[in-house]
C-alpha cells in the first residue's frame, strides 16, 4: 500500500464516523510517518512498511470509535501552540481561547502581575497568557497529578520560565490576596448530560467534565474561594456552558464581584463570565 492509497482507503473508512475524514486521515497518516501532511501529497507512491501499515489500520480502527483525534496522535493546537495531550486531560478547544483574550485585554497595563490558572490540565490557557507576557508569573493549578505531568511537559517544551505548576483542591493551597485574576475552564456539564455518552468527549476525563446535577458545583467552590484570593481590583474570569450564563453572574454577585459580565464565543453563545472585586463587598 502506497500513501495514495492509504489515503484513500482511510477516507472510505472514516466517511460514516466523521465530518472531517480526509482531514483525519491525512494527519494519522501523517503521523504514522512521521512527515508533514504536504508530504503526503508530494510523494504519492510512498510505500508503507507492514508496521506503518499495521500502526495506520490500528488508528484508523480507533478514530471509527470516534476516539478523538488529539488523543491518537498526542497533540493539539491551541492559542497556535502545539500541546502535548492524553486521556488525562481535556482537549484544548478553540472557544477556550476567548478566557485568554480577555485575560490579555482585562490586565494589558499591567507588569509583572501573578495570574492562576484553576483546573490547568495540559496547561494550555497557563502556557498561552505566559507565552504572550514574559513578565507575569502565572501558577497552573490542578489536583491530579497525572494531568500535571502533561503541563510539566508542556511548559517544558516551550522553555517557560514564568509558569509554576502547583497540585491544589482549586483555590484552596493558594495564599491569600495574592494574585490579579484567576482564570479556569472547570467542570460545567451536569452529570446526566446525554452528551456524554454521545460524542468523543465520552473519552475524556469525568473529573474535569462533570459538576454535580446542574454542572454549577466546581465553579460555585471557585467563586467561593476566589475573593479572599485575589487582590484588591482583581479579576475572576470563568468559562462555562452555553446555557449558564444568567446563574453564573448570580453566583459572582452574590459573592460579591462587581462589573460582572457575560462575554460570548465566536458562535454567539454565552462563554466567560467576568468579575472584579472591589475593596469592600456591597
Amino acid at each position: 500500500m502506497n500513501t495514495a492509497q492509504a489515503l484513500q482507503y482511510a477516507r472510505t473508512q472514516l466517511a460514516t464516523c466523521s465530518a472531517s475524514a480526509a482531514l483525519d486521515a491525512e494527519v494519522l497518516l501523517a503521523y504514522v510517518l512521521q512527515v508533514a501532511r504536504s508530504h503526503l501529497f508530494a510523494h504519492p507512491e510512498q510505500n508503507l512498511t507492514p508496521l506503518q501499515q499495521q500502526n495506520f489500520m490500528d488508528l484508523l480502527a480507533q478514530r471509527h470509535q470516534q476516539k478523538p483525534l488529539a488523543y491518537l496522535v498526542g497533540e493539539r493546537e491551541f492559542w497556535s501552540l502545539d500541546l502535548m495531550v492524553n486521556e488525562h486531560v481535556l482537549i484544548p478547544r478553540p472557544e477556550t481561547e476567548l478566557l485568554v483574550e480577555l485575560t490579555l485585554v482585562k490586565l494589558a497595563t499591567i507588569k509583572h502581575a501573578k495570574i492562576v490558572d484553576l483546573g490547568t490540565g495540559s496547561g494550555a490557557v497557563a502556557i498561552a497568557l505566559a507565552h504572550e507576557r514574559a513578565d507575569w508569573k502565572i501558577i497552573a493549578v490542578d489536583n491530579n497529578e497525572q494531568a500535571l505531568a502533561i503541563t510539566q511537559a508542556n511548559v517544558k517544551r516551550y522553555h517557560l520560565e514564568n509558569v509554576a505548576v502547583l497540585k491544589s483542591d482549586w483555590c484552596q493551597g493558594l495564599p491569600n490576596k495574592d494574585y490579579l485574576a484567576i482564570v479556569g475552564n472547570p467542570p460545567y456539564i451536569a452529570d446526566n448530560d446525554p452528551r456524554l455518552q454521545n460524542t468523543e468527549i465520552r473519552y475524556e476525563p469525568r473529573y474535569a467534565q462533570i459538576a454535580g446535577d446542574d454542572g454549577l458545583a466546581a465553579i460555585r467552590i471557585i467563586v467561593d474561594q476566589a475573593w479572599g484570593r485575589l487582590q484588591d481590583q482583581g479579576w475572576l474570569l470563568l468559562e462555562h456552558g452555553y446555557q449558564q450564563g444568567n446563574k453564573v453572574r448570580a453566583l459572582y454577585q452574590q459573592a460579591g464581584f462587581s462589573m460582572v459580565t457575560t462575554q460570548q464565543d465566536l458562535a454567539g453563545l454565552d462563554r466567560v463570565t467576568i468579575g472584579k472585586k472591589m475593596t469592600k463587598k456591597p
